[in-house]
């Protein structure tokens, strides 16, 4: 079984799969809001969406903590046409696991990440990914936003004949 390591989630890493939203961006100029009490920044991240008669669909996950050890990639989904974000509320670490392909994950491409607080992933649109990890010791809690219009489109799965296991 072919073995990949998950380094910490950065930006430039992350960025050939979606966008790491975090909030202290030094490539973006903080506004000054809130009577001077917080710095805004703008656009920090893509969300896409490529149907526009689709709805935006806001949900929240708790997730218990993974236990089934090691880690190894058997199924992946993504989202053809919409990116969908992740914000962890509570949590302490979780696994991001993605890959690019049309029809069915390229593992050539498979790439897997450690994130934690206050680190916020988006997939894009067309990108494959592995649901929920969360790693620790607590439950974790995430709001996750993605457009969808009830169709098959929304979220297509497909099944690793190639397990890949991911080094902690």
């Amino acid at each position: 079984m072919r073995r990949i390591e998950a380094p910490p989630i950065t930006r430039e890493a992350f960025a050939p799969f979606g966008d790491l939203v975090i909030a202290a961006r030094a490539d973006i100029q903080p506004v000054m809001v809130n009577f001077g009490t917080a710095a805004r920044r703008n656009q920090a991240g893509a969300l896409l969406n490529e149907r526009p008669h689709s709805h935006p669909n806001l949900c929240t996950f708790v997730c218990t903590p993974w236990t089934r050890f090691p880690v190894v990639v058997e199924s992946m989904e993504k989202h053809p046409r919409s990116s969908q974000l992740f914000v962890p509320t509570r949590v302490e670490k979780y696994l991001v696991v993605v890959a690019g392909g049309d029809e069915a994950p390229d593992l050539g491409t498979l790439r897997a990440f450690v994130a934690g607080p206050g680190e916020s992933v988006i997939y894009g649109p067309n990108v494959w990914h592995m649901p929920l990890i969360v790693m620790g010791t607590a439950n974790a809690e995430f709001v996750m936003f993605v457009w969808e219009d009830d169709t098959r489109e929304d979220c297509v799965v497909a099944r690793i004949k190639e397990h890949v296991e991911i080094a902690l």
